[in-house]
């Protein structure tokens, strides 16, 4: 990711989620939708714009699609103007049959009513348990609740931050601003995800709410293309969930409009999606299920991206690797066997490896070049694996395509964890 200082946006110190934007409130309330007579933890989130939005989204490719996610594509391929999102944690309501679906339309229609919205203005977002179904009457009440303490102040973002979480441990948010001329663009984002990490969209959320004005087409590029290198670039266990979604929201409030007129405009105000999807990426691995590390894996020198994606998804999702990493222990001969059965075509006499510190600035430690292992760098290899994150680089000599995936450890507190439900 580049510096911040070369940003063409500010980026706040201190986010407070979607009530940062222009135009959009919140409420969140605590419903008790994990039936364990908890009354304090919030599970459900009300995001609202009063002004009508363009959105945009992307979702889960898994067969098994939860209800919600069915229902928001409708929404999509239907509705040209939306006004906010329902979204409740502690049910996924996934594997849930034809009940499922009866469900998520309830939770439409009732937000719908207590925002006095079209019903098709309202995305249904759930996450949580799958193959259990929702608890209606504790989700109905818990929508009537959040919709009475709607705010746009600071406090109400990140109760909808927190609201979403499962077995996260923290609120994933972040807020730019881009200046232009004498007004301000802000773009923000709230996320969820910890487990069942390893999104093909298009169990994670990513709502990302602006108050510029995009039309549909324009903000369902931007927002496919800021997806493909940030939440479809990472992998925290390698399984995809049921309900992993990405919805962007417009409503237009800054007064500035992005479109391809004002190219300078459009570059900078697509910097700052990309840069709010990244960042929300990083703190979905970085709070991974009991893990220690967060390893960065550049792949380059590869005849395609396909590739190169190939070869670092193989790496990323080794369980023998992910285990050498929470050792500490560099083992590139893990990486490089990885490597060697990820189904692309290599010559073992082009591939360099290399580990370098998080620090971008920090000088790379060959581990293997051109068919030779290179032993002497091995102190240097186990310091740089020793810490929290660290980078791998492994270039295959063979082309000029690259893939970034960002990837953890596997812990014994990740099995025990997932041991059972």
């Amino acid at each position: 990711m580049p510096s911040v200082k070369s940003l063409p946006f500010i980026v706040e110190a201190e986010s407070h989620g979607l009530t940062d934007v222009l135009g959009f409130t919140c409420g969140a309330s605590a419903a008790d939708i994990r039936n364990k007579d908890d009354h304090s933890r919030l599970d459900t989130a009300i995001i609202y714009s009063e002004a009508p939005c363009t959105a945009a989204g992307t979702f889960t490719v898994n067969a098994f699609a939860a209800a919600p996610v069915l229902l928001c594509r409708e929404a999509l391929a239907k509705a040209k103007a939306f006004h906010g999102i329902i979204a409740n944690s502690g049910n996924a309501n996934a594997c849930t049959g034809p009940v499922g679906m009866r469900d998520a339309v309830a939770m439409q229609k009732a937000t719908a009513t207590a925002l006095k919205a079209p019903a098709d203005s309202i995305f249904v977002c759930s996450t949580g348990r799958i193959g259990v179904p929702l608890p209606m009457p504790k989700i109905k009440t818990g929508i009537t609740a959040a919709c009475k303490v709607l705010a746009a102040t600071p406090s109400a973002g990140l109760d909808a931050a927190r609201a979403i979480l499962t077995s996260d441990s923290r609120e994933k948010v972040v807020t730019v601003r881009v200046p232009w001329k004498d007004k301000v663009i802000s773009v923000a984002g709230i996320a969820k995800g910890a487990g069942m990490i390893e999104p093909g969209m298009a169990t994670m959320f990513a709502f990302i709410a602006t108050d510029a004005a995009v039309a549909q087409p324009l903000l369902t590029k931007l927002t496919r293309n800021g997806v493909h290198s940030s939440f479809n670039a990472i992998t925290v266990d390698g399984d995809m969930s049921t309900n992993d979604t990405v919805l962007v929201l417009a409503n237009g409030a800054s007064g500035i409009t992005v479109d391809t007129k004002q190219p300078a405009l459009l570059a900078a105000f697509t910097a700052a999606v990309e840069h709010v999807c990244g960042v929300l990426a990083d703190k979905i691995v970085s709070d991974g299920e009991k893990i220690t590390k967060v390893a960065e894996l550049l792949i380059s020198g590869a005849r395609n991206e396909k590739d190169a994606e190939s070869i670092a998804r193989a790496i990323g999702n080794s369980l023998l690797v992910k285990s050498s990493w929470f050792g500490g222990d560099p083992n590139w001969g893990r990486i490089l066997d990885a490597a060697g059965y990820a189904g692309v075509a290599l010559n073992p006499d082009k591939v360099h490896l290399a580990y370098r510190a998080a620090d971008i600035s920090a000088k790379p430690v060959p581990a293997f070049s051109k068919g030779k292992p290179l032993p002497a760098n091995k102190p240097q290899w186990k310091q740089i694996v020793s810490a929290a994150r660290f980078t791998i680089l492994l270039d295959l000599g063979l082309g000029k395509s690259a893939y970034r995936l960002l990837s953890s450890d596997l812990t014994e507190g990740y099995v025990n964890y997932n041991k059972s439900e």
